[in-house]
């Protein structure tokens, strides 16, 4: 089986699954690499959380759309995330009834280990393919991002 080929008659790799097994990749990577710094509990949905609280906390029906997800969905992996640490329940400044979710130093600390690996990882593909061809992936990824119809990629902020 040729280097980019699933298949014995040498035929390419569908670009979806070449997708996908990329992403597992550097998901595997990444993972590997937060488990190493002493995050080894983080769920699949924790990064897009917390890019979300990065920058001011947020009430869970605000998470909840943000993730495209209904409330007990989210409820489900806040809780989680405040069992292990990640993020912390404030009282509403305006809104007794209301709570907001905020980051724990824990959290930040998360983050910043994970855009390190992001950055390593950009940085060693460009060692192993050229600066020109990294750029050239990065556009390429960009460019189907923002092709898609508006709504269908979620989190385009964070």
């Amino acid at each position: 089986m040729a280097r980019g080929h699933l298949h014995d008659d040498d035929s390419p790799i569908d670009f979806g699954v070449l997708l996908n097994l990329a992403f597992g990749s550097f998901k595997t990577g990444l993972h590997a690499e937060l488990a190493r710094a002493g995050f080894d509990d983080i769920g699949p949905s924790f990064g897009y959380v917390f890019r979300l609280l990065a920058s001011k906390p947020l009430n869970l029906s605000e998470v909840a759309s943000a993730l495209a997800i209904t409330a007990p969905g989210a409820l489900k992996i806040v809780n989680d995330m405040v069992d292990k640490g990640y993020v912390e329940r404030q009282a509403h400044a305006i809104d007794a009834r209301q709570k907001l979710l905020a980051l724990t130093p824990r959290a930040r600390r998360a983050m910043n280990a994970a855009r390190q690996f992001h950055a390593q990882f950009e940085t060693g593909l460009a060692q192993r393919l050229g600066a020109g061809d990294a750029r050239a992936a990065r556009r390429v990824l960009e460019a189907i991002v923002a092709a898609a119809p508006a709504g269908e990629v979620q989190l385009r902020a964070v």
